[in-house]
């Protein structure tokens, strides 16, 4: 019994050991451009000039974006606040917004300027059509 399980280990072995030692196809070297053109090289800043900050979140480089300011109201912004009241109160402060989007140079609170330009087109549109619909005019 004990020559058998020598018997067995060795052909167990002699498999195990055969398929480490098989030899695997070469990969392909990996693309890194046209073989004639040299790979760009950064020239690192004179000696005396400080190094350009570069700012990381968890791990990944960010293209210049630092920390945000919190929005007002609650964080969703002054243009998406002024959208929502305008449910309440009426098209005035989508008229409000419209005002700010033309003059507001923040990129954050663009989106609800929009929100609002678009509500108070679409109110205009329809005190027009209301207001000419009273008049009888088109009757």
């Amino acid at each position: 019994m004990t020559s058998g399980g020598v018997v067995e280990d060795e052909k167990n072995r002699s498999v195990a050991n055969d398929y480490q030692h098989q030899q695997q196809p070469p990969h392909p070297p990996p693309f890194q451009g046209v073989s004639n053109y040299p790979p760009p090289q950064q020239q690192p800043p004179p000696p005396g000039y400080p190094q350009p900050a570069q700012p990381y979140v968890s791990g990944y480089a960010v293209n210049g974006v630092t920390e945000h300011d919190r929005l007002p109201c609650c964080g969703i912004g002054i243009g998406w606040l002024l959208f929502i009241l305008g449910f309440f109160f009426g098209a005035i402060p989508w008229y409000i917004g419209f005002f700010l989007f033309l003059f507001s140079r923040n990129p954050r609170e663009k989106p609800g300027y929009i929100a609002c330009a678009i509500g108070a087109v679409i109110a205009t549109i329809f005190i027009v059509i209301g207001a000419v619909r009273g008049s009888g005019a088109w009757s």
